[in-house]
């Protein structure tokens, strides 16, 4: 698994919208790209000016909203993470 550095965070992204709410099909080509995801990882924090870690806010098993286009996206076994700082992260759901 990967272990997040410093304030940075893995993210593993909710899955796009297969259809809208009045049911017709969206091809993969025209779906929206997720701002939520479940956190999986965490670093352990930013060091402030004196070398103390300030621990993150967000934990394991958070659910978060993000910035559409925030973070690199990284695939690990077969399945699709996003490496955030945080940042990015606007708020927990």
């Amino acid at each position: 698994m990967i272990k997040p550095l410093s304030d940075r965070i893995l993210v593993e992204p909710a899955e796009a919208e297969t259809k809208t709410q009045s049911g017709l099909f969206i091809p993969d080509n025209a779906k929206e790209k997720p701002m939520q995801g479940k956190v999986v990882a965490v670093g352990k924090g930013k060091k402030n000016d004196q070398g103390v870690v300030i621990p993150l806010e967000v934990g394991v098993g958070d659910m978060v909203l993000y910035g559409k286009y925030s973070g690199t996206e990284v695939s690990v076994d077969g399945k699709n993470y996003l490496i955030i700082k945080e940042s990015d992260i606007f708020a927990i759901l």
